[in-house]
């Protein structure tokens, strides 16, 4: 089984810009993702930029990186060009956050194991919540799973609803579990999603996986016990470089 990672990286951000340059305890944020992903074992890891000065940088630290479009609405687009601009086909792609620096190989390995299925299209993780503070977060999203292990939906609110039951006890009253953003393609499912144009669902939730959903595709979950830390602020840095 043939598997390529690679890592969406924009330099621009509203509330972060430059975010994949920044210097965490000597090392960039794409290099700590990098120098992640490459402990995986996976066959190959290729950054996937819109911008010059991350181009040079992965290249100066040893690493692996294409120029991308900078028009691209999505980190999902962004690897599919790269995925057509690298030389060497793969089977299957597993997309990695550009701003988690900290995440495990594990969560990576564990993606792909998800396509051992010849079944499997789509993959990506969840983990259980713990906390009312977690489940009522609409910042972090929630899957719904069947006993297949397959996501039913995502979305930004509690789901289902607990009836008769306070709120704050909801998690010890049903297994909830929130999505842990990365993605594995099948090579010919990712090129299939890209040509899908916004649909209702995702629209109205903002969840770019609800397009897929909505227009048949299967989403493998894998349940995982290790926390991620995305960083959109340097906010979020300062917190995650405390919790590291």
């Amino acid at each position: 089984m043939k598997v390529i990672g690679i890592i969406p990286a924009r330099y621009a951000s509203t509330r972060f810009p430059g975010k994949p340059l920044t210097d965490i305890n000597g090392k960039s944020m794409i290099q700590r993702v990098y120098e992640q992903a490459k402990k995986s074992g996976l066959a190959e890891v290729l950054v996937a930029t819109d911008d010059a000065r991350i181009l040079e940088h992965v290249k100066a630290f040893g690493g692996k990186a294409v120029m991308t479009d900078s028009n691209h609405q999505s980190g999902t687009d962004r690897c599919f060009e790269a995925y057509q601009l690298n030389d060497e086909p793969y089977e299957y792609i597993i997309n990695i956050q550009g701003d988690e620096p900290f995440i495990h190989p594990e969560q990576i390995e564990l993606v792909a194991t998800c396509f051992n299925s010849t079944h499997t299209q789509l993959a990506t993780l969840i983990k259980k919540i713990e906390t009312p503070e977690e489940l009522f977060n609409v910042n972090s999203p929630k899957v719904v799973v069947g006993t297949t292990g397959e996501a039913l939906y995502f979305s930004r609110q509690p789901i289902p609803y607990c009836r008769n039951i306070p709120s704050d006890i909801w998690h010890k009253q049903h297994t909830y579990y929130k999505h842990i953003g990365i993605y594995g393609y099948r090579a010919d499912i990712l090129e299939q999603i890209t040509q899908l144009p916004p649909s209702a669902l995702e629209t109205a939730e903002s969840l770019e996986q609800l397009r897929w959903l909505e227009n048949g595709f299967r989403i493998t979950t894998a349940i995982t016990d290790h926390e991620t830390i995305g960083i959109d602020t340097p906010e979020d840095l300062q917190r995650a470089i405390e919790r590291s």
